[in-house]
């Protein structure tokens, strides 16, 4: 738990880990009212150690892509009719600022800043009304990529998208009480402090309620899941030449009110 004078306090002694378990039995309000009691049994973790993603590894990850008006552009397409869905493995899962390993063989991996969205109760078949009260929170997350394993060896996107380390989320989870309008934030992205990315969540094509509503057509979403909203313009592929991260980059991303998360690559 992270206070407002930014002490991180351990709750792992009267919790369980922050997964489906924990979102579906209440665990959220739970951790709340232990907050507001002072954190008993609570102790202050030293800000110098490593954090992990937010929430444990979840079941699904479910991507959106091409959902910015400005990312479509930068590529010459159409608005799609509908959003295009791909998923990344749960092996993928990786910490805030866990270092990013450029698989053996790659060449062209990039860089996605985007909006995670987390849910929080068991969603099926959705209203986009009823979809708003089963979020649990958003974070920061990163969509790396492999372009050449995505788009030249045939096949759908999961295998440029899966490798070890390509879903890093974090610092942390803030719960929809802290975050006015998901849709009114900022976000950025920095390859070695040069700002490639930076765009607002206003620029997304398919909304929060409704990405959730028709998600949850087609798969069960269960609480602690994770919704990647897409990314801005600016990502390494739109750039002319296109620009790939290389061994010893640094990529930071942010979004406004959520936090940063950064990575270095490093050869796999």
């Amino acid at each position: 738990m992270i206070l407002p004078d930014g002490r991180r306090i351990d709750a792992s002694g009267e919790f369980i880990d922050y997964d489906e378990g924990f979102f579906a039995m209440g665990g959220l309000e739970a951790l709340a009212e232990w907050v507001a009691q002072g954190c008993p049994g609570g102790a202050e973790i030293d800000p110098a150690l490593r954090l992990g993603p937010p929430v444990s590894r979840p079941s699904k990850i479910v991507c959106v892509g091409l959902n910015y008006h400005d990312h479509v552009r930068e590529f010459g397409n159409e608005i799609p009719p509908e959003p295009a869905l791909f998923m990344k493995a749960s092996s993928a899962w990786s910490g805030p600022y866990d270092d990013v390993i450029r698989p053996r063989g790659a060449e062209k991996l990039d860089y996605e800043v985007e909006l995670a969205v987390v849910i929080g109760c068991l969603a099926s078949n959705l209203s986009e009304h009823e979809a708003s009260s089963c979020i649990a929170g958003y974070s920061v997350f990163c969509d790396y990529s492999e372009r050449a394993f995505q788009k030249e060896m045939g096949g759908q996107w999961t295998k440029g998208k899966s490798a070890d380390s390509f879903a890093p989320m974090g610092p942390c989870l803030v719960t929809p009480d802290e975050v006015a309008d998901p849709h009114g934030l900022r976000l950025w992205c920095k390859v070695n402090t040069e700002t490639r990315q930076n765009g607002w969540t206003g620029d997304m094509i398919f909304k929060i309620p409704f990405l959730i509503s028709y998600i949850s057509r087609f798969m069960t979403l269960l609480p602690g899941d994770v919704i990647s909203t897409g990314t801005p313009g600016g990502v390494g592929m739109g750039m002319s030449p296109p620009k790939y991260l290389q061994p010893g980059d640094s990529v930071e991303c942010g979004i406004e009110g959520l936090g940063e998360l950064r990575q270095r690559v490093v050869p796999g």
